[in-house]
């Protein structure tokens, strides 16, 4: 009898297994759901210097008596691809003549040393300056450098163009001033 009932309890097994008969297998039954997914990418842009506006020796005695001394600071800008609209513009330092004549101060005497800073010659990244700029840069009106829509998400680097006029009878010092560039979107 032994013998007899494991055999039996395997066909017993076989048959009611929902893997070898459909009829005592479980009914699954399923459903869906779309589930909505979204994002929004607003203009971003940031602004920092690449290369300060260095000047070097300015000699008012000879090099500098009639002659400016001119030198090229830049900026890197960039922004979100397919941003519009923006415009950069900078201040008039810690000594503000006005609107555009600028002052370094001297850092042993109070003496002033005049500069002015200018738009390179067009709104593209990479434009040079043309000397003595046409466009004085501010934080207003037409001081305002407008730069053309990005086209990517990659830095885009403009000219500040920097003037030092000939002929300032100044002591000897080493002059300084800082000036804030902004970025407007």
């Amino acid at each position: 009898m032994k013998n007899l009932l494991l055999p039996l309890f395997i066909v017993f097994v076989f048959i009611t297994s929902p893997l070898f008969n459909p009829a005592f297998a479980q009914v699954v039954s399923s459903n869906t759901s779309s589930v909505p997914v979204s994002a929004k990418v607003g203009q971003s842009c940031t602004i920092s210097t690449s290369s300060a506006i260095a000047f070097g020796w300015y000699d008012p005695i000879e090099a500098n008596a009639t002659t400016p001394l001119n030198a090229i600071g830049l900026i890197s800008v960039t922004c979100t691809k397919g941003s519009t609209g923006m415009t950069v513009g900078i201040g008039n330092g810690q000594h503000s003549g006005g609107t555009s004549t600028r002052y370094m101060v001297g850092t042993t005497t109070p003496s002033l040393l005049s500069y002015t800073i200018g738009q390179p010659s067009s709104n593209a990244a990479g434009a040079l300056c043309t000397f003595p700029a046409a466009v004085p840069w501010s934080t207003t009106g037409a001081g305002l450098l407008s730069i053309v829509p990005s086209p990517d998400s990659v830095a885009r680097v403009y000219s500040i163009c920097g003037t030092v006029p000939g002929g300032q009878s100044v002591p000897v010092d080493q002059y300084s001033d800082t000036i804030i560039a902004t970025i407007n979107f």
